[in-house]
């Protein structure tokens, strides 16, 4: 549950800290004092969108963090863990808005990106505005409601990627067939190509190991003739090297006396003719062993002919050759018989429409149980509401076109009747704006009933309702609030009175500039301000009484 909110320079709160207790706690003060402030500073909080005229004027950048006691929320625990920002049982939420518009966020004092925060936020609290009831005219708003209540988000998301999946493959196949006759004239194209190409069967390197073969076949003769020269002019005359470096070293070995300065001279002499004597010896077998072969090089150059041929025809380099060759064998193989065919994807389709279907299906089922049950119990509580002639149905309408639509197998539509024997109608066509508030809360009230966000925020969702049926309000919110954690902003004493803490928001002006101020009021100050709620700026005695007995009854009702 939220257990601290710290404002810094946000709108005119120059610094606020709250602290929250577990219960319902009510939010009051005069229109424009900033009781909205305190929703939308935790709407921030929790990855809401800011911009710079959040910054209160004059100050740098706005400040707002959220202190949540996590221990008893396994998923957010669990959240936090995955993404290794775990921090024993408490959760900070932190943002940051500077002057410029640009925010920052952070986690458990980590920075992280608003989405984080957005996710995070999801799961510890839950915001309620007024504005809500205009969604109710909406039809992806029911089906939202509905699929909520159900517990069904998860199936609701799985048979929407499934149509996802279904409809791309149904969009290429209907291209494929609108595109038959071009894409079988390709196809005949790259058998024909690729055939050829098999044929050929060039293995990449192979050009290039063949020119290299050519090169030493076509100039036979040469090779012979200067390998065979090379090997006279090493040892085989007397003229030749290895002759020349034995007379050098036998008129150095003949010297008078032992000169130490040429020792490595004639080291170096001894060496070479050695290695000249090798090398005359390799030239020799060489010679012996070197064959000419017309035929082989035939054979070489008719490959390289072939090859030439094949990459002029498809205007790509030689070397090329290979990798187009792989290229072209997987689009044909994609287009005869592989992934992309005709038959394949028309069975893929079908396999994904089967899929679809099964998902779609137990949606439906799910959603029409959790239908009546919603419709039960909302009018349940219209009835606490002042309208028991009020019926509400939530009515699911089959598709008829009989394919797959990205929500399901139906569309979902909250009717009403607001007189016995009158056909149920659209909210739209039927409620009037009291009727509507009314109706919206009792929807919210349900819903907030059976989802596991332990924080829910009621922004002035009692407009347009008094009297009597204010107090039957009050008593709803502060039944939700005992099982967890409510705040309501409300206008309506009868509301403001019922809640376990009472927080009262006032601005005041000092040296030109507004300021707000939120306090937490004790009994004394909660009966002052249900007066005030009642009476106005004129308080009289009985209207203090009047307040002292709503607040007295109450608190008393609940225990």
């Amino acid at each position: 549950m939220l257990t601290q909110l710290t404002v810094s320079n946000y709108a005119i709160a120059e610094r606020v800290e709250l602290q929250f207790n577990k219960g319902m706690t009510a939010l009051t003060g005069e229109t424009g004092a900033g009781k909205s402030i305190v929703l939308d500073a935790l709407g921030l909080a929790i990855g809401g969108r800011a911009d710079a005229g959040a910054v209160r004027h004059g100050a740098k950048r706005a400040d707002i963090t959220a202190t949540f006691d996590v221990s008893g929320i396994p998923e957010a625990l669990h959240w936090l863990e995955s993404h290794e920002l775990d921090d024993d049982s408490d959760c900070i939420l932190r943002r940051v808005i500077s002057k410029d518009g640009r925010s920052r966020a952070y986690i458990n004092g980590q920075p992280c990106p608003l989405a984080h925060l957005k996710d995070l936020g999801g799961l510890l609290m839950d915001i309620h505005s007024q504005h809500q009831h205009q969604s109710l005219l909406r039809k992806d708003t029911h089906r939202k409601l509905i699929d909520e209540y159900a517990g069904a988000e998860d199936l609701a998301n799985q048979t929407r990627e499934a149509w996802k999946a279904w409809n791309h493959t149904r969009t290429k196949l209907t291209e494929r067939q609108q595109n038959a006759e071009e894409s079988e004239a390709r196809l005949q194209l790259l058998r024909y190509q690729v055939e050829e190409l098999d044929r050929l069967a060039l293995e990449s390197g192979e050009q290039e190991q063949l020119e290299q073969e050519q090169a030493q076949l076509s100039q036979a003769d040469a090779i012979l003739h200067g390998s065979h020269q090379a090997a006279l002019l090493c040892t085989e005359e007397d003229t030749s090297a290895a002759g020349l470096v034995r007379q050098a070293l036998q008129q150095l070995e003949q010297l008078p006396v032992e000169i130490p300065a040429l020792a490595d001279t004639i080291q170096m002499l001894s060496e070479a003719q050695i290695q000249i004597s090798e090398a005359g010896d390799n030239l020799r077998h060489f010679v012996d062993d070197y064959e000419a072969d017309p035929a082989r090089l035939s054979e070489v150059e008719e490959r390289l002919s072939a090859i030439y041929q094949m990459a002029r025809k498809h205007r790509i380099n030689a070397e090329e050759l290979p990798e187009f060759h792989k290229r072209q064998s997987s689009e044909l193989a994609e287009l005869d018989g592989g992934e992309g065919s005709l038959e394949q994807m028309e069975e893929e389709l079908e396999l994904l429409h089967q899929n679809f279907n099964k998902l779609a299906s137990k949606l439906s089922d799910i959603r029409a149980r959790a239908a009546g049950e919603l419709d039960q119990r909302i009018a349940g509580e219209l009835a606490q509401l002042s309208m028991p002639s009020v019926q509400f149905v939530t009515h699911l309408n089959r598709n008829n076109q009989g394919e797959p639509a990205p929500h399901g197998l139906e569309e979902i539509e909250f009717l009403v009747s607001a007189n016995p024997g009158q056909p149920a109608r659209p909210l739209a066509k039927v409620a009037s704006g009291g009727e509507l508030s009314r109706i919206s809360l009792a929807i919210q009230v349900v819903v907030a009933q059976t989802s596991t966000t332990p924080t829910l925020i009621f922004d002035e969702v009692d407009v347009g309702i008094g009297g009597g049926t204010a107090e039957v309000v009050g008593k709803l919110l502060r039944s939700l609030g005992d099982g967890g954690q409510v705040i309501c902003v409300t206008h309506l004493p009868q509301v403001a009175a019922q809640c376990h803490q009472h927080l009262f928001v006032s601005k005041f002006t000092q040296q030109d500039a507004t300021f707000s101020k939120i306090e937490s009021l004790d009994d004394q100050g909660r009966i002052s301000e249900v007066a005030r709620m009642l009476g106005g700026v004129d308080m009289t005695e009985q209207t203090v009484a009047h307040a002292a007995e709503m607040f007295s009854k109450g608190q008393a009702t609940h225990h």
